[in-house]
């Protein structure tokens, strides 16, 4: 089963925002009696990026997939027995999910300003379940099993 996690469609507003705002000049200068050339540059340029806009608004970058035998954070593919540990980390830019690997010095960091807030509960639970089923941990109940008859 694969897991696809996104960027926060909001992030990209801005692009949607700069052409329109193009496609805005454009009608100003075709009222301000402009060159042709002129209205028509603005014309191509705010469209594109106006459909740029919509288009990575529409479909945002993907930053995290999670599979069943491997996780790829931005790129960095790293199968699940080779990560040590999964948390939270203060950064400069925010709270981050830090994935710690076997290798040293090798940390993928995710900041968690990327992600819909409402997807970051349910991706922690995701990986600490994918993390504790790839080295074989088990929640413990808070019972111990009984391999013996208890002693009279």
């Amino acid at each position: 089963m694969r897991t696809t996690y996104r960027m926060r469609a909001g992030r990209f507003l801005g692009v949607l925002a700069t052409g329109l705002i193009l496609l805005g000049v454009a009608a100003i200068t075709w009222a301000l009696a402009a060159p042709g050339a002129v209205i028509g540059v603005f014309l191509v340029l705010g469209g594109l990026v106006a459909l740029a806009g919509l288009w990575i608004v529409a479909r945002p970058p993907v930053v995290l997939r999670l599979r069943d035998d491997a996780i790829d954070v931005r790129g960095v593919k790293t199968v699940w027995t080779d990560v040590t540990e999964v948390g939270r980390v203060e950064t400069t830019h925010g709270a981050a999910l830090a994935l710690r690997t076997k290798r040293p010095d090798d940390t993928v960091l995710l900041p968690l300003a990327w992600l819909a807030p409402k997807h970051v509960p349910v991706l922690e639970t995701t990986l600490r379940d994918k993390l504790n089923a790839a080295h074989g941990y088990t929640i413990w109940d808070g019972t111990a099993p009984d391999t013996e008859p208890p002693a009279e």
